[in-house]
């Protein structure tokens, strides 16, 4: 899983886009209501906890050119998108995820450990990869992760290694695929899972509409609530670029590479069987 050791402090990150991030989150919210966040009763302590820490703790500190609390402490004001949240958690965890989903970039997913393992217990996620978020709420970690290839290899091992998390420690990875689209929320449309599925595309991709798509994503657990807290940003570096740099058959030979190792379902789990051809041609031209 090429996991890293992480500290606290980098838990939200904030660049030059946020402001046209947050707005598009915002709308995106708006559209799709329940489709993009959630909870069930056994989230609630958790979503509040979050909530609560972002807006009192972590965001006016760690940022404090973009978040000001106010002189009570009460009220935690957005320089950049001038809207103002208060700091104690709305009653409603809907809308608490939707404040947070509409603050940050990250998308965030709750987890509860049980007997059964660890189960999704709230989210919110506007930037899908190929999946519907809603889908996952309620589900222990297996199930939502039956459709990737060679899950069921690691997956009494993830369970463990979630459940050995401690609060203060977090991790990272990287996970990365290539799109051919602009859009960042996909609920559907980036994963194939047959290879009859992968047939029936069209292989040709225009290279000006085709991106990377990385996730740099973390693991920490929550002190109180014990809830573990997964959480992602969504970056898109166009091929052309990537290419610019020099760095087309590098990539290329990384694409090339998913068909190969240890899981060589992600090939057409990513849809490589469809975009992988002509995205090499041109990253080696």
């Amino acid at each position: 899983m090429a996991i890293q050791n992480d500290t606290p402090s980098e838990l939200v990150t904030i660049d030059q886009d946020y402001l046209t991030r947050v707005q598009l989150r915002r709308a995106i919210l708006e559209e799709k209501g329940s489709g993009v966040h959630g909870f069930t009763p056994d989230g609630v302590g958790a979503v509040g906890e979050l909530y609560t820490y972002l807006f009192e703790d972590y965001l006016p500190v760690r940022f404090p050119t973009v978040f000001r609390l106010s002189k009570d402490r009460a009220t935690l004001t957005n320089l950049v998108t001038k809207k103002s949240f208060a700091v104690s958690p709305p009653k409603d965890s809907a809308e608490a995820l939707k404040v947070i989903g509409e603050t940050i970039e990250e998308d965030v997913f709750l987890l509860q450990e049980t007997p059964d393992g660890h189960v999704c217990v709230a989210f919110v996620c506007c930037f899908p990869s190929g999946f519907d978020p809603s889908d996952k709420l309620g589900k222990n970690l297996n199930d939502i992760h039956k459709p990737v290839p060679s899950y069921g290899i690691i997956q009494n091992s993830m369970q463990r290694y979630l459940s050995r998390l401690v609060p203060g420690k977090s991790v990272k990875r990287v996970n990365w695929t290539v799109q051919t689209h602009k859009e960042l929320c996909n609920i559907s449309g980036n994963h194939i899972n047959s290879e009859e599925e992968a047939a029936s595309m069209p292989k040709d991709v225009n290279i000006e509409e085709t991106f990377m798509r990385s996730e740099l994503q973390r693991l920490t657990r929550l002190p109180k609530s014990k809830a573990v807290l997964f959480s992602f940003k969504t970056y898109l570096y166009p091929v052309q670029e990537i290419k610019d740099e020099g760095l087309g058959p590098k990539f290329a030979e990384a694409i090339e590479g998913m068909g190969k190792g240890n899981c060589p379902g992600m090939w057409t789990y990513k849809g490589a069987v469809r975009w992988s051809e002509s995205v090499c041609r041109y990253l080696r031209s």
